[in-house]
Parts: C-alpha cells; structure tokens; sequence
C-alpha cells in the first residue's frame, strides 16, 4: 500500500521538510524531495511537470522509475502493462503524490488572517410584504425562461422575461417591498436587462441598494437612479448641499433631478451656485434636467445660459426657451419666422409661402441655431426649421388670416417646403404639448398618410399621439387599424396607453384576424403579436377563443400558416390568462 511521511520542525510553510513517496512497492520505488529545496520553487516545478506531462519534464528530486523498475510493477500488477506504460504511469502517480503531500503541508501552516468587519445592518424596508401567491409568482418570473418549441418556434407557452415589467409595475403601485430572498435574482436581472433597471431597483428598495454595495457586479445599481435610494430628503438643506459639493456626478444629477421635483426654485437656486465652476460636459446633463416641470420662472437662467462657452449647451438652453411660448426667446424666434413664412398673394388660391434665411447671424448662433448643417442637409432649409420649430404656435392662426390650425396645416405650400415646415410645426407641438396642433398634423385617420394633410411619418404621428389625452389617442390608432391594417401601426400602437382601450383591442384583433384569413405567416406580425400579448386587456380572452382553432387549408394558402396562427393565438390567450392571475396575486383583498 503506498505511503507518504513527512517531518517537520513546526507547521509553518517556510520551514524545508524532508518528503518521501512511495510510488510503488519496494524502496527502488521510492521518491525523494532533498532537504532544503524551497516549497515555493518545489510546487513550480511540480505544476510545470504537471503542465508539460513526467515524460518531458520530471522535477528535481523526483525519481523516475527505470523501464526495468516499471516492468517489476507491471508484472506485479498482473503483467499486462508493458515497460514504457508502466514508467509513465508510475512516474505520473509520484508526481501527484508529492504535489498532495505539498497541498497538505502549506496548508496546514497557513496562519488565520484577521476577521473582515461585518457589514451594517440591512435598512428596514416599511413597505408592504408580498402576499405568498405574488412572491411565488416573481420567482417563477425571475427564473423562468420559455422552452424553445422544434424548428425555433416559440410554442404556446407565454414569455415570462417579457411580463417581468408589468409585474413590477403592478407590485409598485400597489405599495410592495421585494422579498429579501429575491433581491440576488433581482439585481441579477436588471444587470442583464437595462429596460428593467429602474422599477426593479425601485422594487429592490433600500436593502437592494445595501446588498448592490456587497457585489462588484451589481455596482450599476449605485449610479444614477439607483442612487436615489441613499439622496438625503430635499429638504434636508445640510444634507443636500454636502452631497451636490462632494458626490459624484450621478449622485449630483440623481439630487438636482429630487430636488427639482420637490420644489423647482431650490433646484434652480442648487445648479446656479456652482454652475461657473461646473465642466461642460456636466452643464449639458445638468441643463437637461430642467425639462421636468420647467416654467416661466427658468427663463432668466436659461436666458443666460445662451451666452455659454458649448455649443451644446446654447442648443439646450435654446430649446428649453423655445417650450416656453412666453419667453423672450420664442418672441425672436416669432419675428424670425413671420418673415419666412406667411400667405402668399400673388397665388390663385390660399397658399403658404415661404422664404428661408439666406445667413444664419449672430444672433440668430446666440438663440441655438447651429449654422452649420448636419450632412446631407442644405443650410437655407435647416435653418428654416430651427427657427420654426422654436417660434410659438400661437403666432401662426394671425398669420394665416385667422385659420385654426386644421385650415393652416392642409394649405398648399409653394416651392416645395411643405414636408420641411409640417416637420419643424411637428417638433413645435410636442415642445410646447400643443394638442390643437398635434391634432390637426396627425390628420384623420382613415386617409392615407402619403396623401392627407400633415405628417406622413410615422414616428413624428407617433409623437404627436403622445400629445393627445390616452382615450383620444387609443381611439385615433383604432381608426388607423381599422383602414390601413397593422402593416404601419406598430409605432403608433407603442404609444398607447396599457392595457388597450376596448375599440383599439378590438380594431386589433380584427386585423389579426383578416391576417389569419388572408393565409400568410403570422412571422410578419410577430412584433404585433407580442405588443398583443402585453398590451391587450386580459378580458379580450373570450374574443380570441374562437381563433385558437386550426382553421382549414384552402388550396391557395401557404402550407401550414393555419398551424403557426393557431399556435400563436393559443400563446396570446394563455399570456393573457397569466396576466389575469397576476393581477389577481397582486391586487391588495378589499
């Protein structure tokens, strides 16, 4: 049986032992480690030899058996190993025996270091726990990942990644804390996911933020809102002003974005005191802050701002004043564009006309106008549109003999310039949350967009959409739907308010249907059909029932697209089944 001994003053590693190995029996097999080699060169050259194989590199002091020497041990074992094998192998065994023996003997004198300081506590979270079913629910949600189906199909079973947001939306509003045995799986998922990063941090609370402080890889909950957690209260004026002196850039924008929402001036008066000071890079970001509730009482600031060093900075400044219809800047930017655009007379009928500026001045830099144009854009036509889109839309309906907006926007233009003046009119509604306006460059919805008055693009709609109230805009979509099809509503449909309106559900559902009976794939509205899955109201479930079913095959229809249909109706009625349960789970018993 094979041995090892060793001998040893103390159990300190430093200190040189005499090792003996027994590869095989008989002490020709023995294998020697001579006094006084250095434990740390004897385990570099053990895990060299290990690396290069004993047959090209045996460590000093280890002896490698004979060929005759590894015969006798073959021939001991039972005479099948031939001389060769028998050397190779026994010389791989000593080799791992020593380096065992060595693993124990440094081992045994490590001393212990000194114990790491615990951390703190955890904060106490005061919110309220998750009823068992809800929790249950998140960490279903938290590790579930949709089996993939044969030949990459999706299958039937919902997509439990994608319902992770409105879970947490739901769990927030309802005033829930998240379990702490949940938070690891929950940092880790907004690691992975950027979309989730703010509710699941909002969700993780304050122990999330304490436990994101243990992890290296959780370090992203820190910055920016998730340092939000650890602000002092706005009105702590001590705390808040040691924090926007010494904290770092995304604590100071995390702050200055609290303290504007808890009262706007302080927010001003915050930013103001060390703005001279602040680099430009940093000014940017501060100066964006300021959209959330800005107001006339930003205008002096913002006024001053437009005399700053950065282009960039100006730009801003200039376009925060542009969404303030009473600032002195949007009065300049009215005259300036009165004299571009007005009726023109010589025309047989109402038509718009319009004469861009020829050079952009000084101050039409100092307001924002960047003189130089993006690639691929004339400069006459690009200033035109920085300064239309920063005039007031009330000094338009004057302008044009006392029309309302929806008489303005479906006016001729002469020369060409009627796609460059809706669009900067477009960027002037959504600036300035002008639903008059908005309304009447979306135009109806049952015209083509290429052919009716307004914008034809469709994420410029899309923006103006956002300008109407939720009920208007579901209705506006629905009409859409309903005499275009959903070809061109996926923008339009990202937009709306959640869950669905039942006209624009039912518009939806619709569509999908014709699509089903037209016999195509349904790949060609997959992004529809998970907007469907998300979006739907969970009591559509008895309308989509009947579409579940295989429908049968004419002769002209592509081969197997009924199959692909009904699987997929069958996926969007069990994702809204499981989002009729969530709610359930997270809705607080009366």
């Amino acid at each position: 049986m094979d041995t090892a001994t060793t001998t040893s003053a103390t159990a300190a590693p430093e200190v040189a032992d005499i090792v003996t190995v027994r590869a095989t029996g008989g002490d020709e097999g023995r294998t020697t480690v001579e006094p006084g080699a250095a434990p740390d060169r004897l385990w570099e050259e053990l895990v060299t030899s290990a690396l290069l194989g004993t047959d090209r590199r045996t460590p000093t002091g280890l002896t490698r058996p004979t060929g005759g020497e590894a015969a006798k041990g073959g021939t001991a074992a039972g005479g099948s190993t031939t001389a060769g094998d028998a050397a190779v192998g026994d010389a791989a065994g000593a080799l791992l025996d020593a380096a065992a023996l060595h693993t124990v003997r440094r081992r045994a004198g490590l001393r212990p270091g000194p114990a790491a300081p615990p951390p703190e506590p955890a904060p106490e979270d005061p919110r309220v726990p998750l009823p068992e079913a809800a929790r249950r629910r998140l960490d279903q949600l938290l590790a579930g990942r949709t089996a993939p189906s044969p030949a990459g199909r999706r299958g039937a079973a919902p997509d439990l990644a994608e319902l992770l947001p409105q879970w947490l939306a739901l769990a927030e509003g309802h005033g829930y804390k998240a379990p702490a045995a949940a938070l690891p799986a929950l940092l880790d998922a907004a690691r992975a996911r950027t979309d989730l990063r703010p509710s699941a941090l909002r969700f993780a609370g304050p122990r999330g933020l304490w436990l994101a402080r243990l992890n290296p890889e959780w370090r992203f909950a820190l910055r920016g809102t998730g340092a939000a957690g650890a602000l002092p209260s706005p009105r702590d004026a001590e705390g808040v002003r040691a924090l926007w002196d010494e904290g770092l850039f995304a604590e100071r924008v995390a702050l200055l974005a609290a303290v504007r929402n808890d009262d706007p001036a302080a927010g001003l008066a915050l930013l103001a005191s060390t703005w001279a000071t602040e680099r430009a890079e940093d000014r940017l970001m501060f100066l964006d802050s300021l959209r959330a509730g800005i107001s006339d009482a930003d205008e002096e600031f913002l006024e001053a701002a437009l005399g700053d060093r950065s282009r960039n900075v100006r730009a801003t400044a200039a376009e925060l004043l542009s969404a303030l219809p009473a600032s002195a800047l949007a009065g300049r930017m009215a005259a300036r564009a009165l004299t571009c655009v007005g009726l023109d007379r010589t025309a047989d009928v109402p038509t718009i006309g319009v004469e861009a500026p020829h050079e952009c001045d000084a101050a039409m830099r100092r307001d924002g106008v960047v003189a130089v144009p993006p690639a691929g854009r004339g400069e006459r036509s690009w200033w035109l549109g920085r300064i239309v889109e920063s005039a007031p839309l009330s000094c338009w309906p004057a302008r044009f003999g006392g029309r309302a907006p929806e008489e303005i926007v479906a006016l001729p233009v002469a020369d060409g310039w009627r796609d460059e003046l809706h669009a900067a009119w477009c960027r002037a509604a959504v600036r300035q949350r002008d639903a008059d306006w908005s309304r009447a460059l979306l135009g109806p919805p049952a015209i083509p967009p290429a052919t009716g008055p307004g914008t034809s693009s469709l994420a410029e709609r899309a923006r103006l959409l956002s300008m109407l109230s939720p009920e208007e805009r579901a209705l506006w979509v629905a009409r859409f739907v309903a005499a275009h099809g959903l070809s061109e509503a996926f923008q339009l449909l990202g937009v709306c308010a959640v869950p669905w309106a039942e006209p624009l559900g039912e518009a939806v559902i619709d569509a999908l249907d014709i699509a089903r009976e037209g016999g195509g794939y349904p790949w060609s509205f997959s992004g529809v059909m998970g907007l469907a899955e998300r979006c739907l109201a969970p009591e559509a479930v008895g309308r989509l029932e009947p579409l579940t079913a295989r429908p049968d095959e004419a002769e002209d229809i592509v081969p197997g697209a009924g199959g692909y249909w009904s699987e997929a109706f069958r996926r969007l009625v069990s994702t809204l089944r499981l989002r009729a349960s969530i709610r359930a789970e997270l809705t607080p018993p009366a």
